[in-house]
């Protein structure tokens, strides 16, 4: 007789898995523990030394599981201070700028905000935790079905994710207190502007693609435009739409 396959009478198969549960538990635990001290780390040694002092920032960065937001394969390099691959030529920010574009739209509870470039979902997710909603826009398909999935299941109920051509803004659900742009342009979309609220702040990469831009913060005041330079960085294109011939 073939026992091969034979399960022990003193063991049921629920009574296995339940020891293998068991088992697995601390392994879990534990690294959801180094992951906690890993995000701990990564605000105070690489976002606040750095300048970064809105609370409701830094309590974001820290709240948010970035390991999640990443591939899988690279969830133990996503506290390290640089930009990772999340796939189709698209990367997540490094956290210090994630963190200082978040606090340059000085965010408060009551913001409607507009992010272009949804990515993993990350930029999004930290923004959720501190205005009221979050709309973004991804327009690389397989990057938008997965962040709408990700944000979905991790309950990110405040961010609506949308897929599309972020040139051309979100015109039915704005205007928008505040606007983050996580890809750079070769100037700053007028739709955008346009949907910019009277007061609002934008915080744009603006130059060559695959070579440095400008980081700009545009403010809106009584209709006019102004511009700031705030610090040289290197963001992915912004992507547009196909048009055709």
């Amino acid at each position: 007789m073939n026992t091969f396959n034979r399960i022990p009478q003193t063991m049921s198969i629920p009574n296995r898995f339940l020891q293998i549960l068991l088992l697995l538990v601390p392994v879990i635990l534990m690294a959801q523990n180094d992951f906690r001290k890993a995000r701990e780390n990564m605000v105070s040694t690489q976002i606040a030394s750095r300048g970064i002092k809105d609370k409701t920032v830094l309590d974001a960065m820290r709240s948010i599981p970035r390991h999640l937001f990443v591939p899988e394969e690279i969830a133990s390099q996503a506290y390290r201070d640089r930009p990772l691959p999340i796939g189709h030529g698209q990367t997540i920010s490094q956290p210090y700028i994630v963190a200082f574009m978040t606090e340059v739209v000085k965010p408060k509870s009551h913001f409607k905000v507009l992010e272009i470039g949804t990515g993993s979902g990350y930029q999004a997710a930290v923004l959720s935790q501190i205005v009221d909603t979050v709309y973004t826009i991804e327009i690389v398909d397989p990057l938008y079905r997965l962040a709408k999935k990700r944000l979905k299941d991790l309950h990110y109920e405040n961010v609506m994710v949308k897929s599309g051509d972020g040139y051309y803004g979100w015109e039915s659900k704005g205007p928008f207190d505040a606007i983050v742009v996580t890809a750079a342009a070769e100037f700053i979309p007028p739709p955008l502007i346009s949907q910019l609220k009277e007061g609002g702040r934008m915080i744009i990469p603006v130059g060559t693609p695959f070579a440095t831009q400008q980081l700009l913060l545009v403010t809106k005041k009584e209709g006019k435009v102004k511009t700031n330079n705030l610090m040289f960085v290197r963001f992915v294109p912004f992507t547009r739409a196909a048009t055709g011939s």
